[in-house]
């Protein structure tokens, strides 16, 4: 749902006490997430990827298909390389101020108001057949974003989708298509980690997480889908205004710690 997985994977563990699992673990077990996306979107997904390769070997370049399939990788694109960049650049991010739970807070708050502005303004006009390389590469940029805990990835590629036109549904529907090439690749670049001598997670407990993953991310998308067929995203931005303001006020009277 839009309301940051990440953030709560971050912020519910550090509210009982068993600190901060991090940001190896928390990209692993959204491949449970993964799974739940391919098994409900299978045909979305086997329907774009056929067309597109259809179209490409066809050469026709200008199709409506082709378009779908080539904004969805080239969408990819800035929230892989933002990643990578974290990955060889910044090791200590895992502890840096840009996780803390009052960054948190604050970015969800910020989030939330971005959401609302897109509701407002969004024209909501666009459904699935009329998506193309614009919604791709404006989509993907604000998937980037995700890697900061807090925007949720889900949120801010919804909330780009508004912003572009889209209807509510059709943009979380592109949202997910779109989060499968990022967040598998995120996970598997991950894993590694997970095993390595520094590793304070066990096997159990991981296996343990991607199986909760699985069927709660299924629930979520179920639910989610047909809830923005008839309702509005205003639920969703009330929630992170108020996650984000208990959090500054837990943080500001010394019941949550800053981490």
């Amino acid at each position: 749902m839009p309301i940051s997985s990440t953030a709560h994977v971050k912020v519910v563990p550090v509210l009982l006490g068993w600190g901060d699992p991090g940001v190896s673990f928390t990209a692993v077990i959204q491949l449970g997430s993964i799974a739940a996306i391919f098994w409900y979107f299978w045909d979305d997904l086997s329907s774009v990827t056929t067309h597109f390769l259809r179209a490409a070997l066809k050469q026709n370049f200008q199709t409506a298909d082709f378009r779908l399939g080539l904004g969805i990788i080239l969408g990819t694109v800035p929230a892989v390389m933002v990643g990578l960049l974290i990955k060889a650049f910044f090791p200590g991010y895992d502890n840096s101020i840009v996780r803390s739970t009052a960054a948190i807070a604050i970015t969800s708050i910020v989030m939330a108001l971005l959401l609302g502005i897109a509701e407002l303004v969004g024209s909501r006009q666009r459904d699935f057949s009329k998506l193309g390389l614009r919604d791709g590469i404006g989509v993907g940029l604000a998937q980037a974003l995700a890697i900061v805990p807090g925007v949720s990835r889900s949120g801010s590629t919804l909330t780009a989708g508004l912003f572009l036109g889209l209807k509510r549904e059709t943009a979380a529907r592109f949202s997910f298509l779109l989060g499968t090439i990022t967040i598998t690749l995120a996970g598997l670049v991950s894993l590694p980690d997970m095993f390595g001598a520094n590793s304070e997670v066990g096997l159990v407990p991981l296996v343990g997480g991607l199986l909760a993953a699985v069927v709660s991310s299924y629930l979520a998308i179920a639910w989610l889908i047909e809830f923005l067929k008839r309702h509005s995203t205003w639920v969703f931005v009330w929630y992170r205004l108020a996650f984000g303001v208990v959090l500054l006020i837990a943080i500001a009277l010394g019941k949550l710690e800053n981490i």
